[in-house]
Order: structure tokens, then sequence, then C-alpha cells
């Protein structure tokens, strides 16, 4: 078992994500319930993401259990494939976590039926048999994460540590800025690492711009690991969040009101802007990062090139010298250079 916090200690940990948008783009998975049914109708594509996203940089295998709870199960009445689905989703990950070196991560997340101390016990069950399948699969740490209630967040950390593996836990804070308590995201983390979290931070929701200045506050206020995984779409101070984007140019007035899921295309950062918000990062402390919903190899690839690395993806980063208009290469023809500024 390979020990996250020993590699943290010789620098930062990339730990792609977005797997839901990914695979949904693909076609293997449907937007609304976000449910991995994929992970039993087409384990081979999960594993191919897998594979792509290690190659592209990530230190880390997730399982895609995210969603694979009790409750998403129940929805679309497939509550029978439970452990099967989440056992599956743990053989592949371990299968390329195996074949690469990466670090293998299991994965709990909101299961949105917390609603208070009175939801406690089932919600404490759905945790527990997950991170109990996923301590079996022999992961290195388990991912709790999407957390809007702080103390839904506390209890994931309480069934992970209880286990006996470290707990990576991150909040996603919404436009009212805070976690659903009320509390700021710094006093929530600093309570996740009160009750025993190894990293701490924030995930989902909230694009580069309007997450930075959260983590900021974050590594202000806690003395453990941070962790730092935006959605690449270009949210702003108006509309904080990719829930509440806004495109008056969609030719649907409904799409045109809330993009997303499915229409946030013309927000989506470029791959400079994930470099960029990885250097930034960095800067102000953050050891964990990655790309949350909507993220795509070449994010990963960018993310970790920023960081100074050379993962194997960047045998084909761009080499705009040998476009045969806009290259400088010597060799090019020389009428088609001169043609560009007509293109």
């Amino acid at each position: 078992m390979a020990d996250l916090l020993e590699r943290l200690a010789r620098g930062p940990v990339i730990c792609a994500e977005g797997y839901l948008f990914e695979l949904e783009r693909r076609g293997y998975l449907q937007a609304g319930g976000f449910v991995p049914e994929v992970v039993l109708e087409h384990p081979e594509k999960v594993a191919e993401l897998h594979r792509e996203f290690v190659h592209a940089g990530s230190d880390v295998v997730e399982a895609f259990t995210y969603y694979a709870h009790r409750e998403k199960l129940r929805v679309i009445g497939r509550e029978a494939d439970l452990e099967r689905i989440n056992r599956r989703a743990l053989e592949i990950a371990k299968e390329i976590s195996t074949e690469s070196g990466a670090l293998l991560a299991g994965n709990i997340c909101n299961t949105n039926v917390w609603a208070g101390d009175e939801s406690r016990d089932p919600v404490h069950a759905m945790f527990e048999e997950q991170v109990g399948w996923a301590a079996e699969a022999g992961v290195d740490f388990v991912i709790g994460e999407t957390f809007s209630w702080l103390s839904e967040a506390l209890l994931a950390t309480a069934v992970i540590k209880e286990a006996g593996l470290p707990a990576v836990v991150m909040l996603t804070v919404h436009r009212h800025g805070s976690v659903r308590e009320g509390i700021s995201p710094a006093e929530a983390c600093r309570q996740l690492e009160d009750a025993g979290a190894d990293v701490v931070g924030l995930n989902c929701g909230r694009g580069p711009a309007t997450m930075l200045p959260l983590l900021e506050e974050v590594r202000r206020a806690v003395t453990v690991h941070v962790a730092g995984l935006p959605v690449p779409y270009r949210t702003t101070e108006s509309h904080p969040t990719f829930h509440s984007l806004e495109d008056p140019g969609a030719p649907d007035p409904a799409i045109a009101a809330r993009p997303f899921p499915t229409a946030l295309d013309p927000f989506t950062c470029s791959r400079y802007e994930i470099a960029e918000f990885a250097r930034r990062a960095q800067d102000i402390g953050v050891s964990y990062l990655g790309v949350c919903c909507g993220a795509a190899p070449h994010h990963i690839r960018s993310m970790a090139e920023a960081l100074g690395r050379t993962p194997p993806a960047s045998r084909y980063t761009a080499d705009m010298s040998k476009h045969y208009a806009l290259g400088t290469d010597p060799t090019l023809r020389a009428e088609n250079q001169e043609y560009a500024e007509r293109m």
C-alpha cells in the first residue's frame, strides 16, 4: 500500500476526476441521474479513461464509485447492484493502479439524503458499506467529496478514519459562499482537520477564478495538506458556480437560464487556464490538485506540465512551430506563412 502523505511530502499530488461528465460526453452515462452504470455495462471504457488520465499525469487512480451509493441506485431501480458496482469499480481501478504505479483511491460522496442528525444512521451505513469495500480492495486512501453539508463531511471523515485509512475530504461551496450550515469554508475545513482528515479542501461547483480566493482562506486556517479541484468552467463573481451560469445565446430559454449540466461548452476553460490555476494554487500552498466535473485528459496534462512534469502525454504537447501557415520552422513554405494574416 502506497502512502499518500509520503507522496505529498515530496511534492504536489495530482488527482484526475471528472468521470461523470467525460463518460456522459462519450455516450456511456446518462446526465441527470449521473449514476456510474458504465462500470457494469462498459467496464472497458472506465479502464480506458483511467489509463488516459494516468498517461496525462494523474498520480491517482480514483475508483469510479462516485454516486454509486444506495440512494442513487435506488432512484434508477438498481439498488440490488450496489455491491457489484462498487466492487467492480474498485477492481478496474486497482488493475490500472497496479500496472501504472499510481496511488489507488476509494471514493464516497454526498448522499443527497443528509438532513441533519435524524439521517445520521442511514448515512453512516451508506458510508460504512462503501468504505468497507474500498478497504477490502486495498485502497491507499479514501476520498470523501462534494459535501455541501459540513456535518455530512464530518461523518464521512469519521467512517474513513475508523477503517484505518487516510482521508481526503473536500467540500463544495455553492453560490452563497458557505457550507449549508452557514459556516465559512475555512472554518469548515478547520473542523475537518480537527476530526482527523489528512487532506482538506474544496472540489467541484466552482471554477478556478471563484475557487482560488476560498482556497487561500482554507490554507491560512489549517495545518494539513490542502486540496483544490475546481471544475474547468469560467465561473465569475456574479455567477460563482457552474450551476449558476447563464447563457443568453442558447437556442432554448430553459438552457439559457441554466446551461448546467449539458450545455456548459461555451464556458469551458482552456488548458492554459487550468495550467495557470495549478501554478497559482501551488503558490498559495495547495498541494493536492486536480480538476473535477468537466475535466478531460488535456486539462490534466497541462496541470502536470505547469508543475514542471513531463508525463507520457507530453510527447504530444502542441508545437505550433510546425504549423504549415502559423509556424516558424525554416523549412515551411513562405507563401503559406505570408498568407497566414488572411486566415
